[in-house]
């Protein structure tokens, strides 16, 4: 492929790009949930298809309580009104996403390598920055959560839900990351909250280790694990619980 082609290519691509993110805030603005005027800035791009939309808000609904939650046809999260139960951290969060200046975009990442389960990064306006908004892409790759095997319990708190919950909370409140073993990171411990809300186990730690014996295969696969712990409601004590999965499909390694 010349040189040319592909320049061509890529400038077309990032027109589109910018061309579809400048519908969507449109409308976005105008738009309005149960005659209260809201921004709306928490929309699905167009690619992202209504099954996966369908998925990961009926995973947001039970994390939030909200029985209502759902993609509008422009792809606008709507979290409608009725609440039953649920997390009153995680719909603080969401209700904050919604109605900020930073405009938050739903992207289908599964075939990329690069990401590992979900990833917030910058999105930036080519043409007149100044005059629109700010702009986080979470970037989701729905079928690295298709690999994860476990404890039940665990399964429940590690989902795609969770996963674009822990994104935002990176967009909302510039929460970091753990950078050593053993921690679990700012981010993480307000998702736990979360979790805590919802009667869920916690993450025991942020990062995932190898499966005993991994270390040094010389098989393809390998597989790694990640904590999680469940206080028992009689004696109070906590129970390990693990996911695991092949990073030899998911990343991360």
């Amino acid at each position: 492929m010349s040189l040319l082609h592909f320049s061509t290519t890529a400038a077309l691509a990032t027109i589109a790009r910018v061309v579809c993110l400048l519908f969507l805030f449109i409308s976005l603005v105008v738009s309005t949930v149960h005659g209260a005027a809201f921004t709306n800035s928490v929309v699905c791009r167009p690619e992202l298809s209504p099954a996966r939309r369908q998925e990961l808000a009926a995973q947001l609904r039970e994390i939030t309580g909200w029985r209502e939650l759902s993609f509008d046809q422009n792809g606008v999260m709507r979290p409608g009104s009725v609440q039953v139960g649920g997390s009153v951290t995680a719909r603080e969060m969401l209700r904050a996403a919604s109605s900020g200046p930073r405009l938050v975009i739903l992207e289908d990442a599964s075939e990329r390598a690069d990401i590992v389960f979900c990833r917030v990064v910058e999105g930036r306006w080519v043409k007149q920055p100044e005059a629109k908004p700010p702009v986080s892409i979470v970037l989701i790759d729905f079928k690295d959560f298709s690999h994860v095997v476990g404890d039940r319990d665990a399964m429940a708190t590690f989902n795609i839900g969770w996963g674009v919950l822990h994104e935002i909370s990176h967009v909302i409140h510039d929460s970091l990351d753990a950078d050593r073993a053993g921690e679990v990171g700012q981010c993480e411990q307000l998702i736990n909250r979360m979790r805590r809300e919802c009667n869920l186990a916690e993450r025991a730690e942020y990062f995932f280790t190898f499966y005993p014996g991994m270390e040094r295969s010389e098989f393809k696969t390998r597989y790694v694990r990640l904590a999680f712990e469940q206080q028992q409601p009689v004696s109070g004590k906590k129970r390990r619980l693990w996911l695991m999965w092949d990073a030899a499909l998911v990343g991360g390694l």
